[in-house]
């Protein structure tokens, strides 16, 4: 075996080439009110770290629980590190990056995730992928699961956004529209795998998902030079994202590849803060979330528990924006660095600006800060509803032409 499982809160250890979701017996203890216990942790055996380390350069099919033996058929980055300039001169901050995970096939960092799991299902012979998801993780794993061949159920809110539906809709997959919350359809989903069987990717509650977004880590760990940087600014919302991305520095630092872990910043909708509380206060309390950036609007965060002690174990912190900050940053990015993104992905940018000072006092201007950009704005296009429209036509004639301001 590649790896084991550890409990992430009481410890205990399994050995076992079994599917497993969460220890037994913390997970016994979940009544809907507080984070979840019993997550899994996936550590790697120390053959697979040394085989690792020996290499002059490192991806994330190294460090993969689950590696594939053919990465083209759905490869999986290297996404873009971009030096916004001109937002660098904006923050005063000339070591900033923006990593564009938006530019993975089906546009959004879930990407990471899903194809894992797809892995996950075809080294344990199973063919059906069953999840709950706004619309980026359905439309990953339906991507995923058109081209390897394997049937996903894709249980969402009936609220999720068109484009992201419609994405999943035509890869093919078989999309449930649930009455009710992300919770509800999350919920749901559970129930159906146990009823029907298949695989459940549901984020965190299957531990390879946060294998499979630690990938970010060891791209990251390449493109900086073989290093880590100062300080991720993560978008938060169930809080795999976050823990993903600890756990590839974490791998790489076990390796002996990489010195230190970044310092990790969860960013939040004041309208959906639940992990940021835990954070700050440790509030473990379930709420209801509202906010506009619906791919991280979660009211009990699956992964809160892990996500907050990464955070703090990091030297991190958190910061939450309002929803108009979110959504006047998704113009900001379009207008001052040429790229689009949805609404969870501008609140990682959000938060930046808000948290700059802080940012420059903990760790100096000269910080190398990364933001991850997690999806493109295509997938929600009416978040830009009343903040931006096209133009009237003009008459076709010379004289129209002198009309023009610009």
């Amino acid at each position: 075996m590649r790896f084991h499982y550890v409990c992430s809160d009481c410890g205990r250890e399994f050995r076992t080439e079994d599917l497993m979701y969460q220890c037994p017996d913390c997970s016994r203890e979940n009544d809907g009110s507080h984070f979840p216990k019993g997550n899994l942790i996936v550590e790697l055996e120390d053959d697979v770290l040394k085989a690792a380390a020996a290499k002059e350069h490192v991806t994330p099919n190294d460090f993969y629980p689950y590696p594939s033996d053919d990465p083209e058929a759905y490869p999986i980055g290297v996404t873009p590190l971009m030096r916004p300039r001109r937002i660098q001169e904006r923050l005063d901050l000339p070591r900033l990056s923006f990593k564009l995970d938006s530019q993975l096939i089906s546009g959004s960092f879930k990407d990471r995730a899903s194809y894992e799991v797809a892995l996950q299902a075809k080294a344990l012979g199973e063919k059906r992928i069953v999840l709950a998801s706004t619309g980026n993780a359905g439309a990953a794993a339906s991507a995923v699961g058109a081209a390897m061949g394997l049937d996903i159920i894709l249980f969402v809110p009936e609220t999720a956004p068109l484009n992201k539906l419609m994405q999943s809709v035509l890869y093919g997959a078989h999309v449930v529209p649930v009455k009710g919350s992300y919770d509800d359809a999350f919920a749901l989903s559970i129930e159906y795998t146990k009823m029907h069987g298949g695989i459940n990717r549901n984020t965190a509650y299957n531990p390879m998902t946060i294998e499979g977004k630690k990938s970010i880590s060891i791209e990251l760990f390449e493109q900086m030079g073989r290093k880590a940087p100062d300080v991720i600014y993560v978008p938060v919302g169930d809080g795999c994202i976050i823990a993903g991305v600890a756990k590839g520095f974490r791998d790489l630092m076990k390796a002996g590849l990489s010195e230190r872990m970044p310092r990790l910043v969860a960013c939040q909708s004041t309208a959906s803060d639940a992990i940021s509380r835990a954070i700050e206060h440790d509030d473990y309390r379930a709420i209801s979330a509202t906010t506009r950036a619906d791919s991280i609007s979660v009211d009990l965060p699956a992964n809160g528990r892990m996500a907050a002690a990464y955070v703090k174990d990091s030297g991190g912190w958190a910061v939450t924006v309002d929803d108009k900050d979110i959504l006047d940053s998704q113009i900001t990015l379009t207008r001052l660095a040429g790229v689009l993104a949805e609404p969870a992905a501008a609140t990682a940018y959000a938060a930046l600006e808000k948290d700059r000072e802080h940012l420059a006092s903990e760790l100096g201007r000269e910080a190398e800060a990364v933001v991850l950009l997690t999806g493109t704005g295509f997938k929600d296009m009416k978040a830009f509803d009343g903040r931006a429209s096209i133009p009237p036509a003009i008459e076709n004639s010379v004289e129209a032409l002198k009309m023009l301001s610009f």
